[in-house]
């Protein structure tokens, strides 16, 4: 159990970092070259990638990689909601509550039988 914890720690750090890195050029360098944009975030995206490679390697040890992918797209969208409502200021949509819907049986079926004691 331990080792999922970690997992979701590892995961939604690294999530966080990969949301800024995706996403936060659009707001703080919109009158920027494209390029530098794309160089900022990569180097943004280098922390994501030092907690994420840890994070599925310790979730591997545990749960499948299929278990992983919806796992990191749960967080996502937990991550991106309030980025998108508080850091870019858009408004909150009906629409996050059928995507976090559409996701939470996502992970209902890809760990059911980890859940059903299976």
């Amino acid at each position: 159990m331990r080792a999922i914890w970690l997992t979701i720690l590892l995961l939604s750090m690294s999530n966080i970092f990969m949301t800024f890195a995706w996403y936060a050029h659009l707001k703080e360098l919109n009158q920027k070259p494209w390029i530098v944009a794309a160089l900022l975030s990569w180097g943004v995206a280098l922390f994501e990638y030092l907690l994420q490679v840890p994070a599925n390697r310790i979730g591997y040890t545990v749960l499948s990689v299929a278990q992983l992918k919806i796992l990191q797209e749960a967080i996502t969208l937990t991550i991106f909601v309030p980025f998108a409502f508080f850091y870019m200021k858009e408004p909150l949509k009906l629409d996050y509550l059928w995507a976090a819907l559409c996701i939470l049986g996502a992970v209902f079926f890809i760990f059911r039988s980890k859940l059903m004691g299976a």
